[in-house]
């Protein structure tokens, strides 16, 4: 065992321009667009692909189509054979833990140089046939072809929609909409103010493409020499949110409405919302527009020692602090951040009032204002003040942008390492994100001088 113990850093990176579901990019599959993310960090940073060790991607929806996506898109993206990869799964915050485990090879002495990141083609998460091979109508592939019409409705075949069971935990039987507005109603979280804040994020994610902010870490998506995707496609397609907020009130309630009430809603999960009980009158609260969409994308940094990356000529972006992850009720991981962000600022040994830029994920807005008051209550941090006072997600956040759930993580570290470097005061920076299960990740850095 050779363990390390140095400066570790962000030295670049890149994300592809992110598309909403089954339009622009839906027709690119995962590798190819994880392969788009690498040659871009590689081109933008100038780094040599001799130089690299080691691989790591976050993949949510992984299907056999690329088994060990990062070795297949390390091939693809033209690395050297010897280089190590591996493909990691911890839903929302996958490209977090991507990172993080690149951090935990280098001072494990394993390497020096890393690719790290995650890639998500939401649009193309199949339909799938469950069940054993011993049943007769799954005994090989020509049988299941030849009983197609028949699977349906056979008691050892189930049709599965890929994507709604993998936003569906399987310990607490909740869907992640669901747990939003449990800690809607926990936390007495409003509708207004689910949508006024979805309205700001919309606001400050398209003043962030105006001014140029994203075009520090955003490629083009091309094919063919022509262009698919320029720019992060959601924002653009709900631009009129911003001007006409009114619209955010024809959005349906997810869970009040003819077919399903909040007298429902509460009979199926009220036994996770602590202190409350259904009352006459009581509204639902999240709705499309205060949610985060559903997204095609891929992101990568580069992570690697401090010296490693002076010797050859990388722009440090920040040094990598600490981190930490933190389990809590899968029916409660939206609030998740405001848990393991404590965990990650003591090991970086910096306070949360210090911290100068933050990036925080955006499932639904029902969670961030509830991380917002989870977190002053428990620990004395003041998310709401760093809100306002524009240090935290200046330019928009995952309910604009969209959430490509591999990808998310390596985002936020590339909006977080270019908002430092555009704020002259700026110096400790902290992403943070819940993850389906119960599992959220924060991550602190420090701009470099």
């Amino acid at each position: 065992m050779n363990a390390k113990s140095e400066a570790i850093v962000i030295a670049g990176g890149a994300r592809t321009a992110i598309g909403h579901i089954s339009r622009s990019l839906s027709a690119i599959k995962p590798e190819d667009l994880m392969v788009d993310a690498l040659t871009a960090t590689l081109s933008r940073a100038k780094l040599s692909r001799d130089s690299v060790d080691g691989v790591l991607v976050g993949w949510v929806g992984q299907t056999f189509s690329a088994p060990n996506i990062a070795r297949v898109a390390a091939l693809r993206a033209g690395l050297p054979e010897r280089v190590s990869a591996v493909t990691v799964q911890n839903n929302c915050v996958s490209s977090i833990e991507a990172i993080s485990a690149a951090c935990r090879f280098i001072m494990a002495g394993e390497g020096e140089v890393y690719l790290a990141g995650g890639v998500e083609v939401m649009s193309r998460l199949p339909y799938s046939i469950d069940g054993s091979r011993s049943a007769k109508p799954l005994r090989s592939l020509a049988v299941v072809k030849e009983k197609w019409a028949e699977l349906p409705t056979s008691p050892e075949v189930q049709i599965c929609d890929a994507m709604e069971q993998g936003l569906t935990d399987p310990v607490k039987h909740i869907n992640m909409a669901a747990t939003a507005e449990v800690c809607a109603q926990m936390y007495g979280i409003g509708r207004a103010e689910q949508d006024e804040y979805a309205r700001e994020s919309f606001r400050r994610t398209l003043a962030g493409w105006k001014s140029g902010f994203f075009d520090s870490s955003v490629v083009p998506v091309a094919r063919d020499g022509k262009t698919i995707l320029e720019k992060d496609e959601y924002p653009f397609l709900r631009e009129d949110l911003v001007d006409k907020p009114q619209m955010f009130a024809k959005a349906p309630a997810a869970f009040d409405n003819s077919s399903y009430t909040m007298k429902d809603f509460y009979r199926e999960y009220g036994q996770f919302i602590d202190g409350k009980n259904y009352q006459e009158g009581m509204k639902g609260t999240v709705t499309l527009f205060n949610s985060c969409g559903r997204s095609d994308g891929a992101a990568a940094v580069i992570v690697a020692t401090a010296k490693k990356a002076r010797e050859l000529g990388l722009e440090v972006l920040a040094e990598i602090k600490g981190w930490g992850f933190e389990g809590n009720n899968p029916a409660h991981m939206g609030v998740s951040p405001a848990l393991a962000a404590p965990t990650a600022l003591r090991r970086a040994g910096v306070k949360f009032e210090d911290l100068d830029q933050i990036e925080l994920h955006e499932p639904f807005a029902a969670t961030v204002l509830s991380i917002f008051k989870l977190g002053k209550q428990k620990f004395g941090h003041d998310w709401e003040a760093k809100n306002k006072s524009g240090a935290l997600n200046p330019n928009g956040g995952s309910l604009a942008v969209g959430h490509p759930l591999g990808a998310t993580g390596a985002r936020l570290m590339l909006n977080l390492v270019h908002a430092l470097k555009n704020n002259p005061k700026g110096r400790t920076g902290m992403l943070a994100a819940c993850a389906g299960g119960g599992m959220g990740g924060a991550m602190v850095v420090e701009k470099t001088s």
